[in-house]
């Protein structure tokens, strides 16, 4: 198989391209890279030479290596165009990248693991602390989407009728939500959104729970 996905199974970024791929039929092999064992396996000259950054995932496709979520899914659509994960339209288009930057870019880089290990080492926070910084941007962030999705009118996914990118970003972090015990009362949209699309193949086959390196 030309075709390797360096992951870990509770990075939100990474289960975003997992279920790109599983959408698209796309076979791959999972390469496991643990963000905590062995000091973060990210950080070993192996993965740093893969990757400088150091953060999962990684798409090794056909002897080239990409980074970061948005642009390997994006890469995914370009080059396997069926079934597509943005719509058709102009417009469409611009809104389902938008709902993604929301998440992906806004309310994940607060939470990413790398901002709580600062948190709590080199700025000495405790974990309820951390926890509360964790709980208090996604809860800002989804304000914001549940107005944003209301006002596009779906009930089932983000945008329009069919999986877009936008719903490869929130199913993700709303898994984020509840395992930071954030109360979900307040955003109905996003929750019936949520459930729909976790009971569909792609989400559901690709879950954390899923993951051969899951814990």
């Amino acid at each position: 198989m030309d075709r390797k996905l360096y992951t870990y199974f509770r990075s939100s970024a990474a289960w975003r391209v997992r279920i790109a791929l599983a959408y698209k039929g796309l076979d791959y092999e999972a390469v496991p890279i643990h963000l905590l064992r062995d000091g973060g396996q990210q950080r070993s000259t192996d993965y740093l030479a893969l990757n400088p950054q150091g953060r999962v995932p990684a798409l090794l496709d056909d002897g080239v290596v990409l980074t970061q979520s948005l642009a390997i899914c994006e890469y995914l659509e370009e080059r396997y165009p069926t079934p597509a994960l943005l719509p058709a339209d102009l417009l469409g288009r611009a809104r389902v990248r938008s709902l993604a930057q929301l998440i992906a870019c806004d309310i994940h880089p607060l939470n990413n693991l790398i901002v709580l290990q600062y948190l709590k080492g080199t700025l000495g926070q405790s974990q309820e602390t951390a926890d509360e910084w964790y709980r208090h941007w996604i809860r800002q962030g989804f304000a914001a989407l549940e107005q944003e999705l209301v006002r596009l009118g779906s009930e089932r996914y983000c945008v329009g009728d069919s999986v877009t990118l936008a719903d490869l970003c929130l199913v993700p972090q709303v898994f984020n939500a509840h395992r930071f015990k954030v109360d979900m009362a307040s955003y109905p949209r996003i929750a019936a959104i949520d459930a729909h699309l976790s009971s569909l193949p792609a989400f559901s086959q690709t879950h954390p729970s899923k993951q051969a390196d899951a814990e």
